[in-house]
């Protein structure tokens, strides 16, 4: 047996120079200093100690400084709030920085019923799928369950998913990106991969399928993959057999926990939608071939991994109001005229004549979707529309495929980081004139009666308290209309935000934004996906129509979505009347999504793969306008041909979709069940009330008060807190030395326009929590100092009836479980209290109604009595061990049958055994007297 061996999770070392608690221990000891933080974990091999480790006791509260009530309530709040290892059955509730709705909870019910985790969660957009990720990653985390796990996602969602799992979830994930991978490279062995140096990353999906990476990945792979838009990587299309490889590949192993999120599990391809199910479980492939009594018992047994949810189903959650009231009737129209008429009529020609002439079926087609391409450029502004023909006058026609430049035209999903102004393939005559007319029109968008319509609209949502977001299609459209903005809107801050820039510099610029009380955005669809915007917007115009109506929800579900603070959110679409194009894309496509949607209840991709039926509908559109002598609104296309194609194929797609809706409904858990340990769990850690009350009496105490807001929530004045106060948090990224701008928050779970939401386990309350329960246990603290709170007091009580002593206790647990990495021996903490008769020495109050009384009505007592009933009750406390520890032993009962009830509510038969390490510490110790 190792040294380190002798000691379990829970028991106090001594080691360095200092009293630790053990977390875990086995060839080595994982440690965490008694009085510090998590992030003070260090590991200890006591052979290699220069002085031997030995066991430590806690020491009692001494009389060197009496306090009275606050002081007490104070540091009640302190212990709490720095918990982080908490006691109940689930481990993750004390690290998560927000409250989850209950609704959020049911995959993580589902995951812990499975020996390994296998879910497709499948909510709509907006309602949370990373954070209901996030929450099992963390439990399994925090049950020891896992040790490593990965996230996969497209590119765009890197470091999104990066600062989720960090700010909500206390879990320091690395991205790995093509750009990242040799810097992170650079200092590692060559036999080193870097899945095996960093536990816990977030890969792009482009970035991995490389063959090189592809093999590196797949045998460093960590024990639980997530992999995001899993959707991307069954259904056919560009480059997208290479991650169904890889992913395939890493679900065929039987042991792997898995989570897949999509919000179009079913885009109406049976084959990729059977493929997804698949990753499940191969046996999920026979759905589609197997009828009767076996096809049943597989949708059972489906069911059990499956969960998809719309907005409309969480009120069966009893969560209503949780989202924003959408409207969406709000489509705003133009008329080309003049010059622009004329401008578009001449590109429309122009583009017939190069289809007309280019020879042999490939050189067609390819500039086929040149021409389009172009034409939808020319729509977006004449800006565009310009780049668009100068680089067509310089374009190597070999330098863009038929499939790239389709998948531009069409907003295919995955690009929507492309936002430049596509090349158009063969060259065919002259287009001089063109360039000329470009250039004169681009001189001054302010006639362009497209922008009229749009700074009007504008206007109108300012003047309605609403701050916009403008989604454009090509980067040249967006910075015209933005630098228009800066001219017509001179109040309001209007920045401009394209995929020419970095993502973490799009994210400044969005946050920086977001500070200004009178704002304006102007985007492309760099922004679309990735970033979340319903902290500072809740208005979206669509300024350029996209083809592909996913992209239109995915604009939207930037604002209307969890967490957004207003209570109706608008969104607006501005089209042109007579141009030819925008109609067909907003009568047959757009209008039409809309139309089936509400026709079947649910939401489907647009089912073209290839863009054949676009392709179809897009060429009759274009030969039928250039037979008119005039642009107008009579090119009705909603009878076509082409559009009942459409119709047809997407009303096929959203009934599959609606019937495996049904079908695979997760009906078997209930919101009373799944919520109510976790609120148990989380009510003795502390929520946003308690979050605020110490955070604002902290504040006060170090003179430096909370400052409300006019508009709600307040302003943290960090510069004028204790220097040691502020050196920790400008290390949590909080604020460099020397700001003074201070810190906009609130407290719930909607903050106030521009402020962050603070919950227990965020860097404000965290700091202040570990700086003040520190200084109260150190015994060699200077007394004096503000952050010093006395472990011992007095004050009269209106709850007490006899002179009563209130003990604040912090009772360290071991766990004993046994999971997928065998035994696990595992350290958790509560906070307790008890009320003790001051002549009977025995418990009279204890739990809930101990800790009430810190809250009863107070009254303060002179100097002198305070001293004399302190030195009573440190008399006493030795006599009060016996009682302790019988209280510590009842507790870890308790928490055995909450970690054994909630265990086997999920099906299980495991049982964890708790174990109470005594003696109890004892952080506070005070004397209640009855009232006068």
């Amino acid at each position: 047996m190792s040294v380190a061996e002798r000691f379990s999770p829970g028991e106090l070392v001594r080691a360095r120079g200092r009293e630790w608690v053990v977390l875990d221990s086995g060839e080595a000891l994982t440690v965490r200093p008694l009085s510090g933080s998590e992030s003070e974990i260090e590991t200890i091999i006591p052979e290699l100690e220069a002085e031997p480790v030995e066991h430590a006791s806690f020491a009692d509260p001494a009389a060197e400084k009496v306090g009275g009530r606050d002081g007490a309530q104070l540091l009640r709040d302190a212990l709490r709030l720095s918990l982080r290892r908490g006691a109940g059955p689930f481990r993750a509730a004390g690290r998560i920085n927000f409250e989850p709705r209950a609704y959020q909870l049911a995959p993580l019910m589902m995951a812990l019923r499975q020996d390994t985790v296998r879910l497709l969660i499948a909510d709509d957009v907006g309602i949370g799928k990373t954070v209901e990720a996030g929450i099992i990653v963390r439990e399994m985390l925090d049950r020891g369950e896992i040790d490593r796990f990965t996230v996969l996602c497209p590119p765009h969602l890197v470091d999104q998913w990066a600062l989720e799992l960090e700010t909500k979830f206390a879990i320091p994930a690395t991205p790995v990106t093509a750009s990242a991978a040799a810097r992170l490279e650079r200092d590692l062995p060559n036999s080193t991969s870097i899945f095996e140096a960093y536990p816990y990353t977030v890969v792009s999906l482009d970035f991995i399928k490389s063959e090189k990476r592809f093999f590196d990945f797949k045998r460093a792979c960590p024990d639980m993959v997530v992999v995001d838009e899993a959707h991307a990587s069954v259904s056919a299309g560009r480059g997208r057999q290479r991650r169904f490889e890889l992913v395939r590949a890493l679900a065929d192993d039987p042991d792997r926990h898995m989570i897949f999120l999509t919000a179009t599990p079913h885009s109406g391809d049976e084959n990729a939608f059977h493929s997804l199910l698949g990753l499940l479980d191969r046996d999920f492939l026979r759905l589609q071939e197997v009828s009767g009594e076996a096809q049943r018992s597989l949708r059972e047994r489906l069911a059990r991994h499956f969960i998809q949810r719309r907005r409309a189903d969480i009120e069966a959650w009893r969560e209503p109001g949780l989202f924003p009231i959408h409207q969406t009737d709000n489509d705003r129209k133009y008329r080309l005229t003049g010059e622009y008429e004329a401008f578009y009529g001449a590109v429309l020609d122009y583009c017939a004549e190069v289809i007309q002439s280019v020879e042999g079926e490939a050189k067609q087609r390819l500039a086929f979707w040149g021409t389009l391409a172009l034409m939808r450029c020319v729509g977006s502004s004449p800006a565009a529309a310009l780049r668009a023909l100068r680089t067509r006058a310089h374009l190597d026609p070999t330098a863009i495929s038929e499939s790239e430049l389709s998948a531009a035209t069409l907003d295919d999903e995955e690009l929507s980081e492309n936002d430049l102004e596509p090349g158009m393939g063969p060259e065919e005559g002259s287009i001089g004139a063109l360039i000329d007319t470009a250039e004169r029109l681009s001189r001054d968008i302010s006639n362009d009666p497209k922008f009229k319509v749009l700074a009007t609209t504008v206007k109108q949502l300012l003047a309605e308290s609403f701050a916009p977001v403008v989604f454009c299609r090509y980067i040249a459209t967006a910075e015209a209309v933005g630098a228009a903005f800066s001219s017509i809107f001179k109040d309001h801050q209007v920045e401009v935000v394209t995929g020419g820039l970095p993502s973490e510099e799009r994210e400044i610029r969005v946050e920086s934004l977001g500070q200004n009380e009178k704002r304006i955005l102007v985007a492309t669809d760099c922004l679309s996906e990735g970033i979340n915007l319903q902290g500072w917007f809740d208005a979206v115009v669509h300024y350029d129509l996209s083809w592909n109506p996913t992209r239109h929800q995915q604009r939207e579900g930037r604002i209307d979505r969890f967490g957004q603070k207003s209570k109706v959110v608008r969104s607006v679409l501005i089209y042109g009347e007579n141009n030819p194009v925008d109609g067909a894309v907003l009568d047959v496509i757009l209008r039409k999504a809309r139309a089936i949607e509400k026709q079947t209840g649910v939401r489907v991709p647009m089912p073209d793969e290839g863009g054949s039926l676009t392709k179809a509908l897009m060429s009759a559109v274009l030969l039928r306008a250039r037979e008119k002598k005039q642009l107008a609104l009579d090119l009705d296309f909603t009878s076509s041909e082409q559009a009942r194609e459409i119709e047809i194929a997407w009303l096929n797609a959203s009934e599959n979709e609606k019937r495996s809706r049904t079908i695979f409904a997760q009906n078997s858990l209930k919101p009373d069940e799944v919520a109510a340990e976790w609120e148990a769990t989380q009510r003795a850690l502390g929520g946003y009330e308690d979050t605020e009350r110490f955070v604002s009496t902290a504040m006060k105490r170090l003179g430096a008060p909370l400052q409300p807001l006019s508009k709600g929530g307040f302003k943290a004045p960090v510069h004028l807190t204790p220097e040691a106060i502020r050196e920790r948090y400008a290390a949590e990224s909080m604020s460099e030395l020397g700001d003074d701008a201070g810190l906009k928050i609130d407290f719930k779970a909607r903050p106030a326009t521009g402020c962050v939401a603070v919950h227990r386990a965020h860097a404000m309350p965290t700091v202040l929590a570990e700086v003040f329960l520190e200084q109260a246990l150190d015994t060699y603290a200077d007394q004096t100092n503000l952050a010093t709170l006395p472990r011992v007091g007095v004050w009269e009580s209106e709850a007490a009836d006899a002179v009563t002593y209130l003990l604040l206790l912090r009772i360290r647990h071991r766990l004993d479980s046994r999971g997928k990495l065998g035994p696990q021996f595992q350290m958790a903490e509560e906070a307790a209290a008890i009320a003790v008769s001051a002549t009977g020495l025995h418990i009279i109050k204890k739990d809930d109604a101990a800790f009430a009384l810190f809250d009863a009505e107070a009254g303060n007592v002179p100097e002198h009595a305070k001293a004399t009933e302190v030195a009573r009750a440190l008399e006493c406390l030795p006599s009060l061990r016996a009682i302790l520890t019988s209280y510590a032993n009842e507790r870890s009962e308790a928490l055995a049958e909450d970690h054994t009830r909630v265990r086997q509510s999920l099906g299980s038969k495991a049982q964890v055994r708790v174990q109470a390490i005594t003696p109890v510490d004892v952080i506070g110790l005070y004397v209640l007297l009855p009232a006068l």
